[in-house]
């Protein structure tokens, strides 16, 4: 019996697109029954973001109605919960609410949010970043990688790949088709992981140019993007020659103890006011010296400069000359 597995299928067809996903009515769902369960998502969101939903949160009690999603916004242990009802008639409509919810709690406003809600090929990506670093000052550097100069680089990074991107804290929001998800996460990670984003964006630019060209359609595209060297250039002290001293076989000499020193000076035979007195005298003579060196320091600036013998010469010959050509 021959094989039928390698057949043309009727929808191997250019025109159609296999990615699209058509809009699920309420007529598609046949049974016409509720769920027979409760499904329902609860995420938690930072207190800085509380003054934003509670303003939106009617835009987004409405925008889950059309869809048969209940939602509850928890003030007191702040958070955020979406659940199925008995108005729900698409089955991914929960999870699309779930994405909605946590992409509010990451900052990201609520008219951008929304799109998720719809059935074209829009999904989303929440990156952890937090542990990827473990130096916090080496995170915000490389987290600033990401958002470039003005925000060139995350402008450029959304251009690319066709993204909604938002850094916000430890995390990156994605919002996008699949395919520039996939592109965006592995510039997001390699980024943290001290990768600098220029290099990814290069490539992404010379893969678009290529994919315009369709006799490169079936070719490997190797040999057209460039291959970066990862080089760790280590940055080495200066190294400091000691000078050799001559070698000696034997030990240095033990250094006298203080009470020996003290018995040399005398300072040990005196009685305990003595010594205060000598401390006290001792002071005495640093307190002058300071003070000394704090005047000197004073009248520097009112000694006048020494004038050098060529400027004078020059000096008492022009008076010569002054008094010389007054007597004629």
């Amino acid at each position: 019996m021959p094989s039928t597995h390698n057949r043309d299928k009727p929808w191997d067809v250019a025109t159609i697109d296999k990615w699209h996903e058509p809009e699920f009515k309420p007529e598609d769902n046949l049974s016409g029954q509720p769920f027979t369960e409760e499904s329902s998502f609860a995420t938690l969101f930072p207190k800085y973001r509380e003054v934003y939903l509670r303003q939106v949160w009617g835009d987004v009690t409405r925008a889950l109605e059309k869809k048969g999603i209940a939602c509850v916004l928890d003030l007191v242990e702040g958070s955020m919960t979406v659940k199925t009802t008995l108005k729900t008639y698409d089955p991914a409509s929960i999870l699309k609410a779930r994405d909605l919810i946590k992409l509010l709690a990451r900052s990201v406003p609520f008219p951008q949010a929304v799109k998720i809600l719809e059935d074209d090929a829009m999904a989303c990506d929440v990156i952890k970043i937090g542990n990827l670093v473990g130096n916090k000052e080496r995170f915000i550097k490389r987290r600033q990688r990401i958002l470039g100069p003005n925000g060139n680089t995350l402008r450029a990074l959304e251009l690319l790949t066709q993204c909604y991107i938002l850094v916000q804290g430890n995390t990156v929001a994605l919002m996008g088709g699949y395919k520039g998800l996939k592109e965006a996460r592995r510039v997001v990670e390699d980024c943290m992981r001290n990768i600098h984003p220029i290099y990814h964006i290069k490539e992404l630019m010379i893969k678009r140019e290529l994919a315009k060209n369709p006799e490169l359609a079936n070719e490997s595209w190797d040999r057209f993007l460039p291959h970066f060297k990862k080089r760790n250039v280590q940055r080495r002290k200066p190294k400091v020659v000691k000078e050799k001293k001559p070698y000696t076989p034997f030990p240095p000499a033990q250094q006298p103890r203080q009470v020996d020193l003290q018995m040399e000076s005398g300072e040990y035979f005196l009685s305990k006011k003595e010594k205060a007195q000598h401390a006290e005298e001792k002071r005495k003579e640093q307190r002058e010296q300071k003070k000394e060196e704090r005047k000197k320091l004073r009248e520097k600036d009112f000694v006048p400069p020494k004038e050098d013998n060529e400027n004078k010469r020059k000096k008492e010959k022009n008076r010569k000359r002054r008094t010389d050509d007054e007597a004629e």
